[in-house]
């Protein structure tokens, strides 16, 4: 009996919380539904395939003090997976590059070895985005937007692991995560004095590269920058940037998993992404600072979304992404704003309780992720992995990323399909058939 735990964490009392509340005893309920507000903390105990908050990996501590996680086959404990340290970058806060609060950035960074100790992968910490002031004054109170809030010390799964049978292509390599306090995908450059609120995003983008370039990242044979979710949209934004960082002769490529977040009409005939992504723009002032070739075709927000400027970029890039997107179903196509008779409440948590009208809509919106991503196919440097399952992020997490039962299309799973790309070993451009064909995915599940 599986089950994956979602925090909502804004206290730092997340630890001491969590000691009392959870125990061994509550793998065995499967279809417990707990949620409990205390010091500012939710805790979610749900039977589902997938990540926590959308974004990365959560963990939940049992009474002994170690940490766990449960995925659809087993539940592994830290053992497992190196815990890296938070690095602060001190010279940040000279450049202006701080966290909405103005405290100091940071990364996790865990060294290369072999083969792979002058190569460098740099992944772009998820975690959406705050639209207005009200939001964004509530996110610099948690690891959102404040260092004050993160992980001293945060494992290193999937994508990031340091292990051949986990991660075969990438796992001697020196790994960074670069953890997300900006609530604008690494874009912004302005300040809202009165709310006390700094939106550096660009400045901490570029701090954290300088500082890694001081590391040793200057001399890297190979290079790849990725990102999970609104890392993944920062994947893209920061993908030229990336790319020239380095030598010409430097392979340096970008993968951005979960981040094509799509301009698409929700249940009620509005635009709810949209709308949050115009709040986004205006109030970190964007509108000079996103890609110039975009802004001389489209207004700001349109050059927010990845479909109007992945065929711009230049660097080769691959796109990862859930063709039924559950963040983008659940707080794009069907928000609770725009489903008010609650008509939609069942799909959006469990797709299993989706009626022929709400999968037909769902089978419209992979339509037009499939359209959108045809011509960003076509050139040989780009590669594509589209499958048709209810997710969203695959890299980071340990079962999707590559175990025995990861999800694939054609025979070929996620990390195969990657690396296959980066090393130009053939066959990147994989579009799975419509739902329900895909028997590999891991879908996940909310029940509530």
């Amino acid at each position: 009996m599986q089950l994956t735990i979602l925090l909502n964490v804004t206290s730092p009392v997340y630890d001491q919380v969590l000691k009392r509340l959870v125990s061994p005893i509550s793998i065995e309920m499967k279809k417990l539904l707990l949620s409990l507000s205390l010091f500012g903390l939710t805790l979610l105990i749900l039977p589902v395939n997938g990540i926590m908050e959308f974004d990365e990996m959560e963990w939940f501590t049992d009474f002994n003090g170690t940490k766990m996680f449960q995925t659809e086959s087993d539940v592994y404990s830290e053992a497992k997976f190196p815990m890296v340290g938070l690095t602060l970058i001190q010279s940040a806060a000279a450049k202006g590059a701080v966290c909405l609060d103005g405290s100091l950035p940071g990364y996790h960074l865990h060294r290369g070895f072999g083969s792979g100790a002058n190569n460098w992968l740099v992944q772009l910490e998820g975690g959406g985005w705050c639209d207005t002031i009200r939001n964004c004054v509530y996110r610099k109170t948690s690891r959102r937007g404040s260092s004050k809030y993160m992980e001293k010390n945060m494992p290193f799964t999937g994508i990031l692991s340091d292990k051949a049978a986990e991660n075969p292509d990438f796992y001697n390599w020196n790994r960074v995560k670069v953890r997300y306090c900006d609530g604008g995908s690494f874009s912004g450059d302005s300040e809202n004095k009165a709310a006390q609120l700094q939106f550096r995003g660009k400045k901490i983008w570029l701090a954290a590269m300088e500082d890694l370039m001081a590391k040793g990242m200057r001399k890297a044979k190979q290079a790849l920058l990725s990102g999970c979710s609104a890392g993944g949209l920062a994947a893209i934004l920061r993908c030229d940037d990336f790319g020239a960082m380095f030598s010409p002769s430097t392979r340096v490529k970008c993968l951005s998993d979960a981040g094509f977040f799509l301009d698409s009409i929700d249940v009620s005939g509005g635009r709810s992404l949209r709308r949050l992504y115009a709040g986004v723009v205006k109030l970190q002032n964007l509108e000079t600072k996103l890609p110039k070739d975009c802004l001389n075709r489209l207004n700001p927000t349109s050059c927010f979304f990845p479909q109007n400027l992945i065929n711009q970029i230049k660097t080769p890039m691959f796109i990862l992404n859930a063709a039924y997107d559950s963040w983008q179903i659940q707080e794009s196509l069907a928000p609770k704003s725009a489903d008010p008779s609650g008509s939609w409440h069942d799909c959006r948590l469990d797709y299993t309780k989706c009626n022929a009208t709400q999968i037909q809509f769902l089978q419209g919106f992979r339509s037009r992720m499939v359209n959108l991503i045809k011509g960003f196919a076509k050139p040989s440097k780009n590669g594509v992995f589209l499958n048709s399952c209810f997710a969203h992020c695959q890299t980071e997490r340990h079962d999707t990323w590559y175990s025995q039962n990861s999800p694939a299309v054609n025979n070929k799973g996620i990390a195969v399909a990657v690396g296959d790309w980066y090393f130009e070993r053939g066959g990147a451009k994989l579009i799975d058939c419509a739902y329900p064909c895909d028997k590999t995915c891991h879908n996940l599940v909310f029940r509530g």
